[in-house]
């Protein structure tokens, strides 16, 4: 029975993020999620008390799902240079390669408003974006700890470089014609290499090469 309660649990989530994704939170309704997910509005309400908190665990469900498959795909990158850019890769708008990951941007949106005014999603915001940037630092720790990266505060750096990502990506979303995507990773990489003291790849070829050992790595299982 409990078994059952998390499945359903799960489909309501996945159905409150395509909504939302799709509308927008302003615009989503109970009943819409509801409907998408095959339930009635009265248990959707049962799982979530409001449509702010069925965003923060759409978006952290979506997170989850985002995490896991990441650390399969890193676990078969040797090296932490390897680790770091693929990550920066999955996490940009052009690296995104379905419309699901491109959605799950659009979430991160809806959040970003709602914590302006909302103390409760402004705590989850913050989790989750501290979460974003200790994987990163992790990275960086691990590549000083053998010599990959120069020496340096792994925390600071991964602050910058996820605001940077941040910023950029909101660009990139919104079609700004000097955010393409091909510019905006160049600037993830360059402020990577400058402090991390490694000299950054530059060609489409680069990139290809890091895409085929990802897409091996993502074979896993």
């Amino acid at each position: 029975m409990a078994s059952r309660l998390t499945r359903r649990r799960l489909e309501i989530l996945e159905a409150a993020a395509d909504v939302i994704r799709e509308r927008g939170l302003c615009e989503t309704r109970i009943a819409d999620v509801a409907r998408r997910a095959g339930a009635s509005a009265a248990l959707v309400l049962y799982y979530f008390d409001s449509k702010d908190r069925l965003l923060t665990e759409a978006l952290t469900h979506a997170e989850d799902r985002f995490y896991l498959q990441t650390f399969y795909e890193l676990t078969g990158l040797e090296s932490a240079r390897q680790r770091l850019l693929h990550l920066i890769d999955r996490s940009l708008p052009g690296g995104a390669t379905t419309d699901e990951a491109l959605g799950d941007w659009q979430l991160w949106f809806e959040l970003w408003s709602r914590a302006l005014r909302d103390p409760l999603v402004a705590r989850k915001r913050e989790a989750l974006d501290r979460r974003w940037r200790d994987t990163i630092a992790q990275i960086v720790l691990d590549g000083q700890q053998v010599g990959e990266f120069e020496p340096g505060d792994a925390e600071a750096f991964a602050l910058r470089l996820a605001s940077l990502i941040d910023g950029l990506a909101i660009q990139a979303i919104l079609r700004d014609r000097d955010a393409t995507p091909e510019r905006v990773r160049e600037a993830c990489i360059d402020l990577a290499g400058r402090e991390l003291g490694f000299a950054p790849p530059r060609t489409t070829q680069g990139r290809s090469a890091a895409r085929r050992a990802a897409d091996g790595a993502g074979t896993v299982g």
